[in-house]
């Protein structure tokens, strides 16, 4: 592979050329309920070029298959000349490294038969099904990945990296009278099938909680001390800071590159908020980008003060500063843009009962269904919660939504706790076309607890 690349940027009349080239072999499997709603298996190759000419912007042409690599990095060098462009492209610089990084593949998933990974998951399906008679409806899903992936250029950077991830899901309905309530779990890791084997699998927690949650009454709504548990906090840096961090969607969006400004207090001083797609066995850990940059640490949140962004080459050329390794791409059909890895929020002091101590009564949030942000403003909706009564976790509670304008909430944060892990939830992230980099990549989040002393949430109406 290596002298076909090779071959192929030595053929390139651009100024600067680079090539993804990418092997996936992959396999899905679906359970609804008790039916089998899917099965298949499968393998893929392909590439993508990228032409870039003095005076010009960039050309682009993927394909399927690696027969026309020369051929298309010739279209890609023709598609650059027809593209002039007002202001030069510049790239910033990344090491001239060439290297081969093999993950350790924990029991190759390729070698394992279609039939023996549906067993699995359907005994994990029936199980859920079979915690309790309440239990009326599942939804079951295994995945597993494994990609080589080759990122060259011109400069002389050869890289490849083995790639294998596993992941399942699993989602339980269950109902009692008129009463109906829904549980997801999941779990993935950088790992292989002795992974999927050993893993605590979440298909029994997501039935027991679903059941839980019928009898579960409905928060007032109103303005309480919030304590946020490790998936809480995650979700809610990963929407609220994590996707207003990435350079290329800000180049395009004036008043939220304003409101993103480094220098600029948006939390309390005890909020650290960082990125970091090197970190090891993660869903989003990489060796490097699919620019070929290094993946590395990037601080985004310091002290509550904005201190970094997220880059790729050419938002770091237009900057000034050196890509951050967040250039990502779903597959080789994408472009790559800057894109999360593994945000976390850096760990505190103490524990969650030193968190609880100092609430009489409140709300304690755990996990989170999805959240968005807009110009400052942000909602998230938990998975479920607990009632916070005279420092003691009380009774369960139905999925709440917070809410409000994000500084304001941020700066209300007074304790992070000293309980940082990171979640092996199977989560992943979709960002639209407009900017870019658009299709799902996997991600991970890390936090400790953190208590916010006032935050609007929303329940029942009072």
């Amino acid at each position: 592979m290596k002298s076909r690349i090779t071959d192929a940027l030595r053929a390139s009349r651009a100024d600067y050329t680079d090539i993804r080239l990418e092997h996936t072999w992959a396999t899905a499997i679906v359970f609804r309920g008790s039916r089998l709603e899917g099965a298949s298996s499968g393998e893929e190759v392909g590439g993508i070029i990228r032409c870039l000419n003095r005076g010009h912007g960039w050309g682009v042409a993927s394909f399927t298959g690696l027969g026309q690599l020369t051929a298309m990095v010739a279209r890609a060098h023709e598609l650059s000349l027809s593209m002039p462009v007002d202001q030069p492209v510049r790239l910033g610089e990344i090491p001239i490294l060439q290297a081969d990084h093999v993950a350790d593949l924990d029991g190759d998933v390729r070698g394992i038969p279609l039939g023996e990974k549906r067993a699995l998951l359907e005994r994990l399906n029936q199980e859920m099904l079979g915690t309790d008679r309440r239990i009326v409806d599942s939804h079951s899903t295994y995945e597993d990945r494994v990609t080589e992936r080759w990122v060259a250029t011109s400069e002389g950077v050869i890289l490849s990296e083995l790639r294998p991830s596993v992941r399942v899901a699993a989602a339980a309905v269950a109902r009692e009278d008129s009463a109906l309530e829904r549980a997801t779990e999941s779990w993935s890791a950088r790992g292989g099938w002795r992974s999927v084997e050993a893993a605590d699998h979440p298909f029994r927690t997501a039935a027991r909680r679903a059941i839980a949650l019928l009898t579960a009454p409905r928060l007032k709504a109103g303005t309480y001390p919030v304590i946020l548990d490790h998936r809480c906090v995650g979700a809610l840096v990963h929407q609220a800071i994590g996707h207003l961090s990435e350079a290329d969607a800000l180049a395009i969006r004036p008043d939220a590159d304003q409101l993103m400004r480094p220098g600029r207090r948006i939390a309390s001083e005890l909020l650290t908020v960082g990125d970091d797609g090197s970190a090891a066995g993660l869903p989003g850990s990489h060796a490097f980008d699919d620019e070929g940059a290094p993946t590395q640490n990037t601080l985004l949140v310091q002290h509550g003060v904005l201190v970094g962004r997220l880059h790729t080459r050419e938002t770091a050329g237009r900057a000034g500063t050196r890509p951050t390794g967040n250039a990502r791409a779903t597959s080789f059909r994408h472009l790559p843009a800057a894109r999360l890895t593994n945000i976390y929020v850096a760990n505190g002091r103490g524990t969650l009962d030193d968190l609880l101590r100092g609430v009489r009564y409140g709300v304690y949030c755990c996990d989170a269904l999805g959240g968005q942000a807009h110009l400052g403003r942000f909602s998230l909706a938990s998975g479920w919660g607990h009632i916070i009564r005279d420092g003691q976790l009380a009774e369960l509670v139905k999925p709440v939504v917070l809410a409000g304008d994000l500084a304001d909430t941020l700066q209300r944060l007074d304790a992070v706790a000293g309980d940082f892990r990171w979640s092996h939830l199977a989560s992943s992230c979709t960002r639209g076309a407009p900017a870019g980099g658009g299709g799902r990549i996997a991600v991970a989040e890390g936090a400790p607890h953190v208590r916010i002393d006032g935050a609007t949430v929303g329940g029942e109406s009072a």
